[in-house]
């Protein structure tokens, strides 16, 4: 079960933060790889049902577990529970400081956001294992967020460092997501559906908890097992669009502009015949936390409104445009008539421009508190536990926040300014830590708002 470690000191003997918090935790925990696994995957005799598919496991040699990102260690538990013993071999990897018990399936920890050599090292094992298989045999592979970092695998002529420098310009750009992965799936030799090269044949089962808004699968973890309809053209068009080609490494840059000219084969394709023994199966997604956490707010009587789960855009805006939604709400009752819940999912982003530290969520309840009106409770927070590059996964705000940040003068846009969200609520004690949750579908915003 997911546990707010600081939560006593974060709600401080107010109900409505002691309500935020418990309707974040349920909305968390209803994407914990061992409730979305078993909810999709069951056994019955030989026969394994996954998504609607049926797959007489009797009639395989081996069965092999590879794959990776931040619920990958949570989800071969969930797995192991229900296959008993049938798994032959298999390796994920997770971030580094995640403690799962596993019997079969080894758990590599790697570095993210950023990829690590221990990540490489982890891809090798997998592909070893998987070279001692073929058309007989079937692979499960776990796919979740933070699988692009998790998972670095450099295509030939590129360093992992220069991957790494690669992924810190792309994150530090604004770029959304989809853009960032369609660079990464043409840098890597495993991503963009390549992973497939190296099953030997084999039936392919993907399991993915979704962190993509819209749950494309083709750009979750940059889509190792997917159909690819992004080209070298468009990678290489993200780098121009967000001014980074100038300080991209050679060797990426060489790459992609051989990748244009139609040198090197392009990533596989929607119809291509790699593609027909494989089932990706999207097991949890950001709308299913928004669904248990707008359950929870009716529980504890409050009107839930899903704005939707499909939301992006420049975090302090997105805060600055609930603050308003919110305000209106207070006003007229419209689009909910308080007490009410208004919830929201998706992915926003952040152009760093200054030298603070933070993450999405921190910044987006920045921006709502540029706009903020009395009654209204907000919290923010990444699902995996991991706001940003910060050991926080959120923060919560109300009238009392921007109280005490008035006493301690400290102030808004200057914090804005210099992306410092998280020293900002640090000094408040309005962070949330949970450490890492075994889950990730991106991210979960709550603005409780009410009269009294």
């Amino acid at each position: 079960m997911m546990k707010i470690k600081n939560a006593e000191g974060v709600i401080r003997g107010d109900r409505r933060r002691a309500d935020a918090l418990d309707i974040l935790k349920a909305g968390i925990e209803a994407v914990m790889p061992e409730n979305v696994i078993r909810n999709s995957v069951r056994l019955e005799r030989n026969v394994l049902d996954v998504g609607g598919r049926r797959y007489d496991i009797s009639g395989y040699r081996n069965i092999y577990v590879a794959g990776g990102g931040k619920a990958s260690g949570t989800m071969a538990v969930a797995l192991e529970k229900i296959l008993d013993g049938r798994i032959t071999a298999g390796i994920v990897n997770d971030r580094y400081g995640v403690e799962v018990k596993t019997r079969t399936i080894k758990v590599n920890h790697a570095g993210h956001p950023l990829p690590t050599e221990d990540g490489v090292r982890g891809v090798k094992e997998m592909l070893d294992m998987l070279a001692r298989g073929g058309p007989g045999d079937l692979v499960v592979f776990f796919i979740s967020g933070g699988g692009s970092a998790l998972l670095p695998f450099p295509a030939e002529g590129i360093s992992l460092e220069d991957c790494i420098g690669l992924t810190d310009l792309l994150l530090k750009s604004g770029a959304r997501i989809a853009e960032m992965n369609a660079v990464r799936k043409h840098v890597s030799a495993i991503k963009g559906g390549r992973f497939l090269k190296y099953t030997g044949g084999a039936a392919v089962i993907s399991l993915i908890v979704s962190d993509v808004v819209g749950d494309d699968i083709s750009f979750i973890s940059s889509g190792p097992t997917a159909p690819d309809a992004t080209t070298y053209a468009e990678a290489l068009a993200v780098l121009e669009k967000y001014d980074i080609y100038d300080n991209t490494p050679a060797s990426i840059k060489v790459r992609l502009e051989n990748g244009v000219r139609g040198e090197i084969p392009e990533t596989p394709k929607p119809g291509d015949p790699i593609f027909e023994r494989v089932n990706n199966v999207v097991v949890a997604g950001n709308i299913i936390a928004l669904e248990a956490a707008a359950k929870k707010a009716f529980e504890l009587h409050y009107r839930p409104l899903i704005l939707g789960s499909c939301i992006i855009g420049e975090s302090r805006e997105v805060g600055l445009v609930l603050s308003g939604i919110a305000k209106e709400c207070l006003k007229s009752g419209n689009p909910v008539e308080p007490p009410a819940a208004i919830i929201s999912g998706g992915e926003t982003t952040v152009t760093i421009r200054g030298s603070g530290k933070g993450g999405r969520n921190q910044e987006l309840v920045l921006g709502f508190l540029q706009n903020y009106t009395p009654g209204a409770t907000i919290v923010s927070a990444d699902t995996d536990g991991i706001d940003g590059v910060t050991d926080a996964c959120g923060a919560i705000a109300d009238g009392t926040t921007l109280e005490r940040a008035k006493k301690g003068g400290l102030f808004i846009a200057d914090a804005l300014k210099e992306n410092s969200s998280y020293d900002f609520f640090r000094s408040l004690g309005d962070l949330i830590f949970t450490g890492p949750t075994g889950t990730n579908v991106s991210d979960l915003r709550l603005i409780l708002v009410y009269r009294d």
